[in-house]
Order: C-alpha cells, then sequence, then structure tokens
C-alpha cells in the first residue's frame, strides 16, 4: 500500500526537525577546536593581526557611500571618500579595461606582422607596409594607454590615497637609509582591478616640494581579503612546506629541504600563440641565481601540463614566463598557458599547494571584452588564494626587456647564495618600479603594472 503524502502540517513538522538537526550539528563542529567561527563572520579581534605589518585598507565602494576602512592592530578607523562613486569607479575600470584591450590587440598584430617580415628571407613591399602600419598603430595604442594610465592615476590620487595616506599620517618622503613604511590595499568592486600602488601626480610636488604620489611614500602590496593576509601571514610548517596533496600522498616523505627549489616555467614558443621574447632572458637570469641542485626548469615541448603539475608539489618557489588568460566573469576558468595546454585555476587550487612564492610574467588582463563584474578577480589573486603567499604579476602584457628587467632585479635583490627570501619582494619590488618611474615618468605603461600581492 503507498504512503500517503504528508499534508502541509507535516511537511511544517519535517522542516523544523531538519533545521534543529542542522543547528545541532552546527554546534557541534563549533566545539571542535580551531572552528569556533564556523559559518560566522570572522571576529574583528580575529583579523587584526592581519595588520601586524602595517595598516589594511579596505576600499568600499557603493552607490550609497565610500569609505576606507583602515585597519591596524590597535583596531579600525574610517575615512569617508565623498570624491569617490561606484559609478566613477566603474567608468574608470571599464576605461581601463577597454584602452589595455586595444593596446593588447595593437601589440599582436605588431608582433605577427614582424615576424612575417623577420621570417622571410626576401619580404615582399606589402608586408613591409603591413609591419610599418601595425608599428604605428601599435604605437598609437601606447600613447592611449599612457594618456589613460596618468589620467587614472590621478583621479586615484585625489580620490582615495590622498586622503588615506593624510589619514594615517604618511605624507613625507622616508628619510634616507629608514626602512620604508608598508600600506595594504583591499579594494572592492572595479577597484580591485585598478592600480592604486601607482596613484599620484608624477613629476608634480607640494609646495614644500613633496610628492604627491603613493610611490614615494609607502611600499604598497596588495590582498584579497583581510582573511587572506591573515593565513598567508601564518608561519608555515614543515608539514606545510612538503606542499602535499589533500588527495596525492606521493610526495609526504619530502622534507623541508627538498621544497627550498625553484621551478622555472619557460613557455614561449606555445603552438599557435605568439612568440614571447622575453622568456629567455628571464629564464637565463634565474639559472644563474638558482644552482642546478636548487632549480627544476621545465621550458617549451618539457613544460608540459602533466611535468608541471609533478613538479608544483615539489618547489616553494615557482616562476612561470609564458602567456596568461583570465576570465573576469569565471576567474577558475582563467590561468597559464602551458606547451600542450591549459593549466588553470580551478587546476591549482585543487591540489590545494602551499608555496612561498609565484612569479607571474607576461599575462593579460583581460580577454575578448570589457564587461566589468561586480567583483573581479585578478589571476595573480587567484593564484594567492590557491596558497601562494607572495606573488609579484604583471598585471597586463608588457614588453620584454622592461619584464626581464623588472624581475631581473626582484629576484637579484631576493636571493642569496640559491635561497629565496620571499619576505623581502615587496620593497624589491618597489625599488625597481620607482627607478623605472623615475627614468619614464611620462610612460606609466612600462611602469605601472608591476605588483605584490601577500604579507
Amino acid at each position: 500500500m503507498a504512503q500517503a503524502e504528508p499534508g502541509p502540517a507535516g511537511l511544517v513538522d519535517r522542516r523544523m526537525a531538519l533545521a534543529r538537526e542542522w543547528d545541532d550539528l552546527v554546534e557541534q563542529v563549533r566545539k571542535v577546536e580551531g572552528f569556533d567561527d564556523f559559518l560566522r563572520p570572522p571576529s574583528l579581534a580575529s583579523l587584526l593581526p592581519a595588520a601586524s605589518g602595517g595598516p589594511v585598507v579596505v576600499v568600499n565602494v557603493s552607490q550609497w557611500r565610500c569609505d576606507a576602512l583602515i585597519v591596524t592592530k590597535d583596531g579600525v578607523r574610517n575615512r569617508h571618500l565623498p570624491d569617490l562613486t561606484l559609478r566613477q569607479a566603474t567608468e574608470q575600470a571599464n576605461t581601463y579595461l577597454r584602452t589595455l584591450h586595444d593596446a593588447e590587440l595593437a601589440g599582436h598584430n605588431h608582433q605577427v606582422a614582424k615576424d612575417a617580415v623577420d621570417g622571410d628571407a626576401e619580404p615582399t613591399p606589402a608586408a613591409i607596409r603591413a609591419q610599418s602600419r601595425a608599428a604605428a598603430a601599435m604605437m598609437k595604442a601606447e600613447r592611449r594607454t599612457d594618456d589613460m594610465l596618468r589620467s587614472l592615476q590621478v583621479w586615484l590620487w585625489d580620490c582615495i590615497a590622498e586622503p588615506v595616506l593624510d589619514e594615517l599620517g604618511l605624507d613625507l618622503v622616508p628619510p634616507s637609509g629608514t626602512p620604508w613604511p608598508r600600506l595594504w590595499w583591499c579594494p572592492t568592486g572595479p577597484l580591485t582591478l585598478l592600480p592604486i600602488h601607482t596613484a599620484g601626480h608624477h613629476g608634480e610636488t607640494a609646495g614644500d616640494g613633496t610628492p604627491h604620489t603613493v610611490l614615494d611614500r609607502v611600499v604598497s602590496s596588495y590582498t584579497p581579503t583581510l582573511r587572506a593576509l591573515l593565513e598567508a601571514r601564518a608561519v608555515r610548517t614543515a608539514a606545510d612546506h612538503r606542499m602535499t596533496r589533500s588527495n596525492d600522498t606521493s610526495h609526504a616523505d619530502f622534507d623541508e629541504e627538498d621544497g627550498a627549489r625553484m621551478l622555472v616555467v619557460a613557455v614561449g614558443d606555445a603552438p599557435g600563440q605568439p612568440w614571447l621574447h622575453n622568456v629567455a632572458a628571464e629564464r637565463d637570469v634565474l639559472t644563474a641565481l638558482f644552482p642546478p641542485e636548487r632549480r627544476t626548469l621545465l621550458e617549451g615541448p618539457d613544460a608540459t601540463l602533466r611535468a608541471v603539475d609533478e613538479q608544483l608539489a615539489r618547489h616553494r618557489w615557482v616562476h612561470f614566463s609564458c602567456h596568461g588568460d583570465q576570465d573576469l566573469a569565471e576567474p577558475s576558468r582563467g590561468g597559464l598557458l602551458l606547451y600542450d595546454g591549459m593549466l588553470t585555476i580551478s587546476d591549482i587550487s585543487a591540489r590545494q599547494f602551499r608555496g612561498d612564492f609565484a612569479g607571474l610574467s607576461a599575462c593579460k588582463t583581460a580577454v575578448g571584452g570589457i564587461n566589468l563584474p561586480d567583483e573581479a578577480i585578478t589571476l595573480a589573486a587567484a593564484l594567492h588564494y590557491t596558497g601562494y603567499r607572495h606573488v609579484v604579476a604583471a598585471l597586463w602584457s608588457v614588453d620584454d626587456a622592461t619584464a626581464a628587467q623588472v624581475f631581473s632585479a626582484v629576484y637579484g635583490d631576493i636571493t642569496d647564495e640559491g635561497r629565496l627570501r620571499p619576505d623581502d619582494a615587496a620593497p624589491a619590488l618597489h625599488s625597481i618600479v620607482r627607478a623605472l618611474r623615475d627614468d619614464a615618468p611620462d610612460e606609466p605603461r612600462i611602469w605601472t603594472p608591476f605588483t605584490h600581492i601577500g604579507p
């Protein structure tokens, strides 16, 4: 005999019983050590240690008002940002993405035209003219990018950076020979895509000679969230440094010393992609700094999905020099283009690697469009989420010589006798970016893209 369906009263009773069961299970979980705040927002007291190295500035953007929540180890204070609006932030981000997309396309077309001429012993007049047109279009796109970035930097300074630095009393250039103050930016909404660390009126000074720029007052880093920064600050144990996968114990016998190695992934000749000419230079720098017993090189056809997958678990430090894509709407689909396919962010995060440093060269800012979601995760931030404490990245494709110069300087400053000091990455990057800015203040496309994420 078929059982009768419960009536409305029976359904209500069943729902109430399930709700009580759920509450009981949650309480049981919260009694387990380390799970006190399970399914609860983290308490303020638990997040304040994230600011132990310097203030964290959470820039909140909404249709009602915008504020900078300045988190220090002692508490949180608010700085209203009356000149910042959600509409303006969205417009600035869309202009930024559009301009970079156009520059990326112009650069690609020029490289294709140049390769066609260089690869032909006797190029045709038509091919030479095509290269000339492509070069002119690229130069025009570069000028537009510089104009856009200068305008954006001024807007970021006036609306966000200057009020925040004034609130913190960071209104002077640090004296020579003294440690620079650190500051972490935690932007939200459309601001997650914008280079706040280079905000300023570059080339202008106040009446007392003080530069109106972030670069000349603090060393900036980024963090996706306070909790991410807090977790990145945690001291890694030997077990963490084994970087054992949650679903694979094949590397469980690796000790901490074995993981103190640099993995160099160099793919300048991915099939179907434009040649990346800076890859060889970056490879040479890293192989010179890290002796054979301190590095593994996966290059060209050897840099396959399987090979990189196997070696990531053996190395605490990794440098990727290759093409990169990211999908702003679905970040897990973005990734790094190896010789035989895309190593996606979801691939990396599924393995729960626990690395100390990732260098990311020659990645793109956006792919195939400019539609801006409410929140966007850059490729660099996504790598940080997967477990790499420090990430130094180029936010968009940069010219070969600049990428090699920046990463060479950073690695040269933070490497001693084949050992990397990841915690010195932010000051090292800051130093080389300032030097590039001083050499080419009117060409911000050269020095703006490079960022640091982590403690």
